[in-house]
């Protein structure tokens, strides 16, 4: 970890990973700085990029989002060209949440969320045309343990 990070500059965000609609005086009492000095942290982590933005977590049950799919997708594409094609496909697809490059046997993984398998199997037609893929394999999620947790910013 960075310099930057500090007991009090872990502890404002564990907090605010948590919470991060607590006004400057609840997040300042919880840390126990005065809320000056919590702002001023708070700008710097944000100069810094180690805060980059502000998000609502939304329930996605209650949404109706209630189906999770893990997509592994194979290639024989590697150029540069491809890569920049394929992240720009993927990224416009809404229900892609997470999208990862992988070492393995497989070469991106996916995290979608969607409504049923019926909205997968449309997400699915989206995902493959226009895209030369090897191989794509989905594994639908059965039941959500633990979701959205928090970066362990603890120390080391």
């Amino acid at each position: 970890m960075t310099k930057l990070i500090d007991h009090f500059n872990r502890k404002i965000l564990q907090i605010l990973q948590r919470n991060g609609t607590l006004s400057q005086r609840e997040l300042a009492a919880q840390v126990n700085l005065s809320p000056n000095a919590c702002w001023n942290r708070l700008q710097a982590l944000k100069k810094s990029g180690i805060i980059t933005g502000q998000t609502l977590r939304l329930d996605r049950e209650k949404l109706g989002l209630g189906l999770v799919v893990f997509v592994m997708i194979k290639t024989r594409n590697h150029s540069a060209e491809w890569l920049e094609m394929f992240r720009s496909h993927v990224s416009n697809i809404p229900e892609v949440i997470d999208f990862f490059r992988i070492g393995g046997d497989y070469d991106y993984l996916l995290k979608v969320v969607t409504r049923d398998m019926k909205s997968y199997d449309a997400f699915y037609r989206r995902l493959i045309k226009g895209v030369e893929l090897d191989a794509v394999t989905s594994n639908f999620a059965m039941e959500t343990i633990e979701e959205q947790r928090p970066l362990p910013v603890c120390e080391t």
